[in-house]
């Protein structure tokens, strides 16, 4: 059963502690049979940026054969391979504590912690069994989706007693049982189904709105950095540098605050502060650079 209910925007409460099951093992047949979870977007692959959102995680389990990912995992395999997403969650599930679980599919190349957060606090507010995304047609995206961990294990458990097991159930088997509640949002749910998807996915992340943002967290996913900074605050010394000092200046100085706040605490806090100290010496050198300018400069009588 489905509440027609649509959840807010706004997620106000603090977000549930989850699990996390990712299903990453399916034929990817409109593809060409192409190893969709491992598609590059941006730099990185599809699979890597799923986890991404999903850092807060008690525990992520990733159903699919063992690959290499840019954070730790659990592994598990659907029995068959092949069985399903029914079949695949339940073996997801099996490595679960939480008593929510977020689902989700491999090949979300938008998706954001806080769009998880969104999802979690939907689902405590509203008292349904899940909270799931809805695309830009208003279509559900069940493998983009919060829910109540108990509420899963009693339709799986339904499910493969009438069915004697799991194997090649469709996925609505399991939500048209659930008491749903709705969160939109196209940009999340954005799939890659097809390589037409993939090339728009590529497009996107390179548009003015998104590129920054796009190419910090690939970044810090090659670096192995878990670290979430104020970049305005260094594009600002950035700018300060640039303008105060010389422009080879900028990426030194942005290097070195950050050298600076890993050999402190750093955190967050740290590099703010370096950043601070620093745009602070860069205002010094550019007032120094007028003064000297105003007075005529080394050449000027009582420049000794």
């Amino acid at each position: 059963m489905t509440d027609n209910a649509t959840a807010g925007p706004a997620a106000t409460a603090a977000p549930l502690p989850y699990d996390a099951v990712v299903l990453a093992g399916g034929a990817a047949r409109r593809l060409g049979g192409a190893d969709k979870p491992g598609v590059r977007i941006g730099g990185r692959a599809l699979l890597d940026r799923v986890l991404t959102a999903c850092v807060d995680a008690r525990t992520t389990v990733v159903v699919a054969a063992p690959r290499s990912t840019a954070r730790p995992v659990r592994w598990a395999r659907e029995e068959p391979p092949g069985a399903g997403p029914v079949a695949a969650l339940a073996a997801g599930l099996r490595h679960t504590t939480a008593a929510h679980t977020v689902v989700l599919s491999a090949d979300l190349p938008f998706l954001r912690a806080d769009t998880l957060r969104r999802l979690l606090t939907a689902l405590g507010e509203s008292g349904a069994d899940g909270a799931l995304l809805t695309d830009a047609e208003g279509r559900d995206q069940p493998l983009v989706a919060a829910y109540r961990t108990a509420a899963l294990r009693r339709e799986l458990d339904a499910l493969a007693a009438a069915h004697d097991g799991l194997t090649g159930l469709p996925l609505r088997r399991l939500t048209g049982a659930l008491r749903l509640t709705r969160v939109p949002d196209p940009h999340a749910s954005f799939d890659c189904d097809t390589w037409d998807d993939i090339v728009n996915a590529r497009a996107r992340i390179r548009e003015h709105g998104h590129v920054l943002d796009e190419w910090i967290s690939a970044v810090k996913d090659e670096l192995g950095i878990d670290l979430d900074v104020d970049t305005n605050v260094l594009l600002d010394l950035a700018r300060d540098a640039a303008h105060g000092v010389a422009r080879p200046a900028a990426p030194l100085t942005t290097f070195l605050v950050g050298y600076a706040a890993a050999r402190g605490e750093g955190g967050p806090e740290a590099v703010a502060e370096a950043a601070r100290k620093a745009a602070a010496l860069a205002l010094r050198w550019e007032e120094e650079a007028a003064e000297a300018g105003e007075s005529g400069g080394p050449s000027a009588p009582d420049a000794g």
